[in-house]
C-alpha cells in the first residue's frame, strides 16, 4: 500500500474491503488518493483525517469552504454510492440522516454532514425500543414520490445478499460447527417469502443494526449509512430485537414495544426476527460468544423453538 493511500486506509480495513470486494480493491486504492485530491478541489474541502468507519467504503472527515464539518464517503462500488445518498435524501426532511451535500455518481463519492455522537453500538447500552420505533416509524412515514420510489431495489435482493453473506461467513468460520446449514436455509425460505409480501411497503434502511445508528444528543437517534430497497419496513427492526437480548422472552417483549411504536403487524415481526436470527448466530459464533445467552436465544428461535405466539 503506497502511503498515499496509507494516510486514508489502514491494513485493518483494507482487509474488509478485500473480503467485500474481492482482492481488486486494491486497484481502486491505489487510485484513492489522486480521486480525493480532484473531489477536495472540486467540492472545495479541506480534507482532516480518516473516520473510523466504512466496511463498504472510505470515510474521510472534511471541512467546507464555510467550515463546515462534513464526511466524504468513497465506495469501489459507485452504486451503492448512489443508492445511499438516494435514500438520505429522500429521508432528509426527517432530521434522522445527514443532509447530502453533493454525489458524484462516477466516482462513487457522496459528501454529507457529520453528525456528532457515537453510534449504539460503541455505546454498549440498548435504548428503549420506544425510542428505536420512533426513529424508524418517522423514516418510513416520509412522503416519498412514486417515481422515487420505483428507483429502489426490491426487498427479495436484500434478503438474497445477506444470506449469501452470512453463509459464506459461517463456512469459514467457527459457527460451522454449531449453526446448522438446515437452520440457514429455513431462515432464508422465511425471509424470502416475507420479503415477497405486499405488506406495509415503504422505503426501507435494509442496515439498521446499532452499529449503524449515532445517538445525537438532542438531535435523537441518527441513522448512516443505508441500503436502500423497498418493501415491508417491519424488516428494518429485526437487529434491534436481537441485539444483546437475554432471552426469547426478552426478544418477544421487545418485538410487542416495536410493532407499537411503528404501526406494524407483532407476529409478522416475529417472523422476520426467526429468519434473520441464523446470521445472527453466526455472528456470534465467529465472535467466539457460543453459550451465550443471546447466543442461545438466536439458535432457539432460529430453530423454531421459540414460544408460540
Amino acid at each position: 500500500m503506497n502511503h498515499g493511500t496509507a494516510q486514508f486506509v489502514d491494513s485493518r480495513q483494507r482487509r474488509r474491503l478485500e473480503r467485500r470486494f474481492g482482492s481488486h480493491v486494491g486497484e481502486w486504492l491505489a487510485e484513492l488518493p489522486g480521486i480525493v485530491e480532484k473531489l477536495a478541489a472540486e467540492w472545495r474541502l479541506t480534507v482532516e483525517g480518516p473516520a473510523p468507519r466504512g466496511r463498504t467504503s472510505v470515510v474521510i472527515h472534511v471541512r467546507g469552504a464555510d467550515g463546515s464539518a462534513g464526511v466524504l464517503k468513497l465506495s469501489p462500488d459507485s452504486g451503492l454510492a448512489v443508492s445511499e445518498a438516494r435514500l438520505l435524501r429522500m429521508w432528509g426532511d426527517s432530521g434522522r440522516v445527514p443532509l447530502v451535500w453533493g454525489l458524484d455518481a462516477e466516482r462513487g463519492a457522496v459528501l454529507m454532514e457529520r453528525v456528532d455522537g457515537i453510534t449504539v453500538a460503541d455505546s454498549g447500552t440498548v435504548p428503549r425500543m420506544e425510542t428505536v420505533g420512533a426513529l424508524i416509524a418517522q423514516l418510513h412515514a416520509t412522503a416519498v414520490p412514486r417515481a422515487e420510489l420505483d428507483e429502489l431495489r426490491p426487498l427479495t435482493s436484500r434478503v438474497q445478499f445477506v444470506f449469501d453473506l452470512w453463509n459464506r461467513e459461517r463456512a469459514d468460520g467457527p459457527a460451522a460447527e454449531v449453526v446448522p446449514v438446515s437452520a440457514m436455509h429455513q431462515g432464508f425460505c422465511r425471509a424470502r417469502d416475507l420479503a415477497n409480501g405486499n405488506v406495509h411497503v415503504v422505503p426501507v434502511h435494509g442496515d439498521l443494526h446499532p452499529g449503524n445508528v449515532i445517538d445525537g444528543g438532542g438531535r435523537g437517534l441518527v441513522a448512516l449509512d443505508p441500503r436502500a430497497c423497498l418493501g415491508d419496513g417491519a424488516v428494518d427492526a429485526v437487529d434491534w430485537a436481537l441485539w444483546r437480548t437475554t432471552g426469547v422472552a426478552e426478544v418477544e417483549r421487545r418485538v410487542g414495544v416495536l410493532s407499537e411504536a411503528m404501526g406494524v403487524d407483532a407476529d409478522r415481526l416475529f417472523e422476520w426476527v426467526r429468519a434473520f436470527a441464523p446470521c445472527r448466530a453466526v455472528a456470534e459464533a465467529n465472535r467466539g460468544h457460543v453459550g451465550t445467552e443471546e447466543f442461545d436465544a438466536l439458535m432457539e428461535l432460529a430453530e423454531g423453538a421459540a414460544v408460540t405466539r
